[in-house]
This record gives structure tokens, C-alpha cells and sequence, in this order.
């Protein structure tokens, strides 16, 4: 009997859910911090404040991760199996799948070191397989708070060169980059401040969150993380926080030009994008490539699609949904949407 799916992306700073129905629409898209760092008690929290609001009926669980990079664990394997113990907890009585990648789902009760490498960071498949079934040929993006994923799909499959983390660093196919946590002293060695190219310090004073908050683009709901100081999410303070990597003082006389040191940092986290999509393009020869974005930057996603003159396609718009006036959607939560709808499929519940 086919019955609700709950889709779970369990991350190593977020954790994020999407609800679906039993032909697969979206109900409902969630996401909480969900430090896991501090350990596994911030995982049973957070997912148990998730699970709260929904009424007692029969609902399966499909489950990916990366949470298993956080030094809280041993090894990536020791994290995997972990977090599956604590997931398996958490939803005791209820059917729970794991996602193997490749291999499909797996019963928890089944995870080992053996098979703990398939599952390891394996959500970016979820989410290009997904969309490989819906678009015939093109680079799918997912470019979040934190990484940016491109990948090369056609033919029904996602045609990567890398299946690992570390591969994927080697290919571009994982770029570690994203628009909220990652460090601005990470994107570049140097940027222009009123025409002076300037060194950065190395020194967790600011996140690519204030970057994108004076540029403009950045949804404050998508913002989730403390600021680098602790302090204020405002325009003036992103701009003091920006202000401290060049040695500065904000003066707010000078935003126009604290907004313009954002707009270069911004190219160069966009230059490294694009060149992970150049190297992907590089191998779609002979197919016309439509861009699909998903991922909360994934505005960057469909400037890069104009600028190469190539379609864009919203990952929302892939998947049935029936939100209520939500904030967030199937898009921000991309894997843990195909990882419930890919579990329906494999299981024939529609």
C-alpha cells in the first residue's frame, strides 16, 4: 500500500526534510541548524523537533548524508554507521532506507564498514540521478551553503568521472564552495577595494553570508549560521565583518564601495564555479546541455546558464509540489527530495 515518504538529508551543519505524498507531490520542505559537531544528541534533537508536528500515520523514511565528515567521528565509515544507529533510533517502528548511491537503498539493520563508503556523502547523486530521469542531457548544479556540486547527466544516468569525495575535489565535480559558511578568506588570496588590489587576511572575520548580503541575493531564511563575530545580520554588519579581512574599518559613508569589495569576491567564487562547469561542458560534446539548478545559490547556476547561452531549469520544477506559503523549496532541500522520490520508485509504492 503506497504510503507518505519522508526524505532526509543529514547534514554536518544542517539537516534538512522534504515530505512527500504517496504520488510523490511535495508537502512540506524543512531545514534546522543541526550542529553535529557537538554530537549525536544535536542530530536526535533536531530531527525529533521535525518529526513532532506530523500526525501519527504511516510513513517511510529515506535517508542521505554527509554527516559523517564531522570530526566527531572516528573515520567516515565510523560515522556512517553512527549516524544509521541514531537514525534507527530516532525513528524506531518506522520503515527506514538508507541510500547507497548506486546500490540503491539498504536496511539499516545491513550497514557495516563494508558497505559505509557507498553511503558516505552520496546525496549529490541522489539529486543528479533524480534529475537525469527528468531532463535528457545537461549539467546539474547544487550550489549551497557550503559545497557546490556540477555534474555532467545524459542518457537517463549521471555520467560522473568521480564517486568519492576526493575524487570529486580532483575532477571539479565537488567544488567546496558555497554561499553562506564558507570563509571569505577561503575564495581568494586578494580583491579590489576602491581600485587597489588588497591581500585577505587569513582570519575567520567574515562568511560569503556577508557577501551576498550586500550584494542583495541573500534570503535571510537561508542563512542559518552565526556570523563569523557573533554579531548583528545586517547590512552594516556584514559590511564591518568584510571590513576586518583588509585590515578596515566601516565607515558607512563608504558602503558603496564595501558593496563593490563584495561584488569582487563575489566573481571569484563565481570564476571558480565556473570553471568546475567548463571542465564538465568540456566533456558534453555533441549535446546541447540544459542547466538545472538547485541549492540555495542556484541563482548562480542560471547566470552561468545566460552567460553560455544554455537553458535553465529550476529543480523545483521538477518535482509535483503542493507548499503551503512556504519560504524554503524542494530546490533548497534537493537531495533530500530525490532521495524520497528515488525510494518510491525502487519500492513501486506509485
Amino acid at each position: 500500500m503506497p504510503v507518505k515518504t519522508m526524505g532526509w538529508d543529514i547534514g554536518g551543519a544542517h539537516l534538512k526534510a522534504v515530505l512527500l505524498d504517496e504520488q510523490g507531490v511535495a508537502l512540506q520542505v524543512l531545514q534546522q541548524p543541526c550542529q553535529l559537531w557537538k554530537g549525536l544528541q544535536e542530530l536526535h534533537r533536531v530531527m525529533q523537533m521535525m518529526i513532532d508536528p506530523l500526525v501519527a500515520e504511516d510513513i517511510a523514511h529515506a535517508v542521505t548524508m554527509t554527516g559523517e565528515l564531522v570530526d566527531l567521528f572516528a573515520s567516515r565509515s565510523d560515522g556512517v554507521q553512527q549516524i544509521v544507529a541514531a537514525v534507527q533510533e530516532r525513528l524506531a517502528g518506522q520503515a527506514v532506507y538508507i541510500y547507497a548511491g548506486n546500490d540503491g537503498f539498504l536496511d539499516p539493520s545491513g550497514i557495516d564498514s563494508g558497505n559505509a563508503w557507498m553511503i558516505a556523502s552520496a546525496n549529490w547523486l541522489a539529486s543528479a540521478s533524480y534529475t537525469a530521469k527528468k531532463v535528457p542531457a545537461g549539467i546539474f548544479f547544487d550550489i549551497g551553503s557550503t559545497t557546490t556540486d556540477i555534474l555532467l547527466f545524459r542518457n537517463g544516468r549521471v555520467d560522473a568521472v568521480g564517486l568519492t569525495d576526493y575524487q570529486r575535489l580532483c575532477s571539479d565535480e565537488l567544488v567546496y564552495t558555497g554561499i553562506v559558511r564558507t570563509p571569505v578568506m577561503a575564495i581568494a588570496g586578494q580583491a579590489l577595494f576602491q581600485g587597489r588590489q588588497v591581500g585577505l587576511m587569513a582570519e575567520y572575520f567574515a562568511t560569503m553570508a556577508d557577501v551576498y548580503r550586500l550584494t542583495g541575493e541573500l534570503q535571510e531564511t537561508h542563512d542559518q549560521t552565526t556570523a563569523a563575530d557573533g554579531g548583528e545580520k545586517t547590512v552594516a554588519g556584514s559590511a564591518r565583518r568584510l571590513a576586518r579581512m583588509i585590515g578596515c574599518d566601516f565607515d558607512p559613508d563608504q558602503l558603496p564601495d564595501w558593496i563593490a569589495f563584495a561584488e569582487d569576491l563575489r566573481r571569484r567564487q563565481m570564476d571558480r564555479i565556473a570553471h568546475g562547469c567548463n571542465r564538465q561542458l568540456a566533456r558534453a560534446a555533441n549535446i546541447q546541455p540544459v542547466f538545472v539548478g538547485a541549492g540555495i545559490g542556484r541563482f548562480l547556476a542560471r547566470e552561468l546558464a545566460g552567460k553560455r547561452q544554455c537553458d535553465y531549469v529550476d529543480f523545483s520544477d521538477l518535482l509535483p509540489h503542493r507548499l503551503p506559503q512556504a519560504e524554503l523549496q524542494t530546490a533548497d532541500c534537493a537531495p533530500a527530495a530525490a532521495v524520497a522520490r528515488l525510494q518510491q520508485r525502487s519500492f513501486a509504492q506509485i
